[in-house]
């Protein structure tokens, strides 16, 4: 081992711990990670830099924009109006998923969810069907939808730019199709069959009911007339009267100490859990009011303006995450007043405009019926509430989808590089109003663009270093006797794994080098093995942590952890056999 190995391998484990642990954003350690490899004169300042030009990474960037045209002209919403077609539980699914395979293998999965989530909780409702049976598979068929097509999933574009990087000829746009299809239809059997009765049923009434989705913690001040005033919150009986709990008792500038036995006083404020009906009705009969010291933006609850209640989801790639509500301000572009707040799985206890937002908190807010259609259109944040509203699609939804298609057709043809075609087609949809100029930099995740860009320099380092051959010739290389089957079944295994506590993204620039040096050592063709770290990077079913989309349902969804590892882990070996058995078919080594 050199000590340029030893050096590179030392920065991979402190990014792989970093990405597991989530202490730093995704962006920020794939950019100590560059600066790490420069100053370690590991790689030039030209390799380090190249991670911005490459084409895996302007085209994740026009996709973005492509994928928020769809949306905004109304494009997705019209096939989304398929769903609420449906009559029955299986019968719903079934569109679902059709649906589904049309669009997520040209459109981003994280704008599929953001889109149909909302669609997918009131059309199962409307039917008696538990939405926590239809959010899962959601998220999961979305994914293995998008790897189907080499555009589906940033991950796919990454490793194909990584292999052409390496000296390999690089995958058409329709190459993973035939195994895409084949892992498609299984695991749509598979959500169909067992997986139905391994999902939760929560039923759809107390879904809508309790978040509707779940319990809000919001703040009650006393009022002067307030019938608390001179009795304990134990007295009270909040909870057995209202289901009403008080988690903290502030008075002035302090918190109360043992809030249950306090005796209440005017100007107290309740930090509180409950339904939100529950809530409204013992602020209506008690002499409370909402304390709503955080209004968004300027403004006031002004009289004869129409307000809605509005629940809305904090977006995996939102800029407010990190914020408080205090600061929040900052970075919000409409008038809103925040209610309440509801973060899944935990139990707010510090004033709320101290809370940090997460991704999948939802805010209950009062925002001005006028807004809605402006706070749709935000890619910080998820409508939950309502059905998305119908939007005035005109001619702009059909020039966004025979934008999409053109992009794609051009780039299977192979006449012009997908880079370009992409670019082409956001340009298209910007200029014929499809999303505005200013729209076009709030829909590109930026975090995901540096976080491709910081990290493509770490695969020429492993590459150039010796790193992957050596990894190859101390992990892989000890089943090498065996075959390049069972080698590659131990490739997918470590990709499997690897995606399931790290960003995908890091996962596939780790082992894309790593599969080019196990084909390299046992002397065949490396395809099939970057086939395999292709489709085990891009398809995350166990954790609600390994993928995006994962995270979005899981807040909406009411599921717990062992959700995803009871569904999503069998599926996840599904996966595994199909690959083992089909990629050398297709692939041969």
């Amino acid at each position: 081992m050199t000590v340029e190995i030893m050096l590179v391998l030392g920065v991979a484990l402190i990014a792989i711990i970093l990405f597991a642990t989530e202490k730093l954003r995704i962006d920020a350690v794939a950019l100590l990670v560059l600066f790490s490899l420069v100053i370690l004169g590991l790689i030039s300042p030209s390799e380090a830099l190249s991670g911005f030009s490459n084409q895996a990474t302007v085209t994740v960037g026009a996709m973005f924009v492509l994928a928020a045209g769809l949306q905004n002209s109304g494009a997705l919403s019209g096939i989304g109006s398929l769903l609420g077609q449906a009559k029955s539980p299986f019968l719903f699914l079934l569109v679902l998923f059709a649906v589904l395979a049309v669009v997520a293998p040209f459109v981003n999965n994280t704008a599929v969810v953001a889109v149909f989530m909302p669609l997918v909780i009131t059309s199962a409702a409307s039917i008696g069907m538990s939405a926590s049976k239809a959010l899962i598979p959601l998220s999961y068929v979305s994914q293995m939808a998008g790897v189907c097509t080499l555009v589906g999933t940033s991950t796919n574009l990454l490793v194909n730019a990584m292999a052409q990087d390496l000296g390999h000829p690089g995958f058409s746009m329709f190459e993973f199709t035939p195994l895409g299809i084949i892992c498609f239809l299984a695991g749509c059997f598979y959500l169909l069959t067992v997986g139905r009765w391994l999902l939760p049923d929560a039923r759809a009434n107390e879904l809508v009911e309790q978040y509707e989705l779940g319990k809000y913690i919001t703040e009650l001040r006393v009022l002067p007339d307030s019938s608390l005033i001179g009795t304990s919150v134990a007295e009270a009986r909040l909870g057995r009267d209202f289901g009403v709990f008080v988690l903290e008792l502030l008075r002035g500038e302090r918190k109360v100490w043992s809030p249950r036995s306090q005796i209440l006083k005017e100007d107290d404020i309740l930090i509180a859990r409950g339904d939100w009906s529950k809530l409204d009705q013992l602020r209506a009969k008690a002499g409370l009011e909402i304390n709503t010291e955080f209004q968004l933006k300027a403004r006031t609850l002004e009289e004869g303006t129409q307000q809605v209640l509005t629940e809305v989801m904090i977006a995996p790639r939102s800029r407010v995450i990190g914020s408080t509500l205090a600061l929040l301000d900052r970075r919000w572009q409409h008038n809103a007043t925040v209610l309440a707040i509801h973060r899944r799985g935990k139990r707010l206890r510090e004033q709320l405009k101290d809370v940090t937002l997460n991704v999948g908190d939802v805010l209950l807010m009062l925002t001005p019926e006028a807004e809605m259609k402006a706070l749709r259109r935000d890619s910080n944040v998820i409508v939950l509430s309502q059905r998305e509203a119908d939007r005035p699609r005109g001619w702009r939804a059909p020039f966004a989808l025979i934008t999409m298609a053109l992009v794609i057709v051009l780039s299977a043809l192979s006449w012009v590089p997908i880079a370009i075609t992409s670019l082409i087609g956001a340009l298209a949809m910007t200029l014929a109003g499809c999303l505005d100029a200013d729209e076009v930099y709030d829909a590109i995740d930026w975090r995901i663009l540096i976080l491709l860009a910081g990290l493509l320099p770490l695969g020429i380092a492993m590459s150039q270093t010796g790193a992957a051959q050596f990894i190859v010739a101390n992990s892989i290389g000890m089943v090498s006797d065996f075959g390049p089957l069972v080698v590659l079944a131990v490739l997918y295994l470590m990709a499997l794994l690897l995606t399931e506590f790290m960003s995908n993204a890091a996962a596939a620039v780790l082992l894309t080098p790593i599969g080019m040096s196990t084909a390299d050592m046992l002397g065949v063709d490396s395809t099939p093995f970057l086939i395999a770290v292709t489709f085990a990077a891009s398809t995350s079913f166990a954790t609600p942590v390994g993928y995006q989309t994962n995270t979005m349902v899981y807040s909406a969804g009411g599921y717990r952890f062992t959700d995803f590892v009871k569904v999503g882990l069998p599926l996840n070996l599904l996966f595994w056999v199909l690959g083992v058995i089909f990629i050398p078919v297709f692939w041969s080594f």
